[in-house]
Order: structure tokens, then sequence, then C-alpha cells
């Protein structure tokens, strides 16, 4: 009876495992993609890297632009001590001068300011009363304010500031008052 029972056994053994190979044969034939679902993916997987792509030439495209807009800061930066230059000298020039000297320095001013100005130099519009921004100022000491409306604003511009395009290349050298 003994071998009996062993043999029930090792017989419902045998046809569990048979029917776990079964179910491990089907699984492996539904694992396996059907062409439709291989299609979808390639499919997919061509829209991820054409968008991919788009997104490359934009950001490219932004780069150089930005790079031409401003690959002349340096110049431009180091232009503005002439420039500095030439105002300081038709204030001179009108303080002390012939009348004619200063039309033909302020000639020649005009012409260079001009010519940055076509390039995209723009001058910072600064005056006292004005608010201070940290954005644009740079405040070089603080004073005791003149009146009370100029508490915490622009008492006095010293240094005038100048923009390439919307980016800051020098700050306005400012006074405020306290």
């Amino acid at each position: 009876m003994e071998n009996q029972d062993i043999n029930e056994e090792s017989i419902n053994n045998q046809q569990d495992t048979n029917i776990q190979n079964e179910a491990t044969i089907e699984e492996n034939v539904t694992a396996q993609p059907t062409a439709e679902e291989l299609l979808a993916e390639e499919k997919d997987r061509y829209i991820r890297l054409y968008a991919e792509f788009e997104n490359y030439k934009k950001r490219t495209s932004k780069e150089k632009m930005e790079f031409f807009q401003y690959a002349n800061q340096d110049m431009m930066v180091s232009m503005l001590g002439v420039l500095d230059d030439f105002e300081r000298a038709i204030k001179e020039i009108a303080k002390n001068g012939n009348p004619a000297d200063l039309q033909g320095v302020e000639l020649i001013y005009n012409k260079f300011k001009n010519k940055l100005t076509e390039k995209g130099l723009k001058i910072m519009e600064v005056r006292a009363g004005d608010g201070f921004n940290v954005d644009f100022h740079e405040a070089i000491t603080q004073i005791p304010a003149p009146s009370e409306d100029l508490k915490g604003k622009i008492v006095d511009v010293i240094e005038t500031g100048y923009t390439l395009g919307d980016k800051v290349i020098r700050f306005a050298k400012v006074v405020t008052g306290n």
C-alpha cells in the first residue's frame, strides 16, 4: 500500500511539473512581442529621437545667436573707458576752452557713440532721485540725504552704466541717500 501511495504521489508530482512546464511554455510564447507591438515600439523610439533632435537644433541655434550677440562684449567694455574720456574732455573744454575745439571733440564723440550704439550698446538712463536698483546700479557710497524724499534713492551718478542687448556690461556707479 505504501508503494501505491508513493506511486500516486510521484504521478501527482509529475503532473504538477507538466502543468508548470506548460505554463512556462505559454509564458514564453506570449512573452515574444507581436509585429504590431514591435512596430509601435520602434515608432515611439523614432518620435522620441526626432523630438530630441529638434530640441538640439533649437538649442544650438539659440546658443549661436547669443554667441554672435555678445561676441563683441569684451571690445565694447574696453571702449567704455574711451567714451568716458571723451565725456570728461568735453566737460573740461566747455569750462576752459575754445568753442571751436568743443565742436570738433563733440563731433568725434557723437560719431564714436553712434557707432557703438549701432552695435547694440545702450546707455542706462540714471538720474538723481531715481530709485536704487541692485540689478542696474552699484552703490559707491552712502551720504546723508539732502532731503527726505532722497532717502534710499540715488543722490548722484558717478559713472554711467551701459547694457549690451539685455545684458548689463557695466553697472552705473551711484551715491545713495541715507
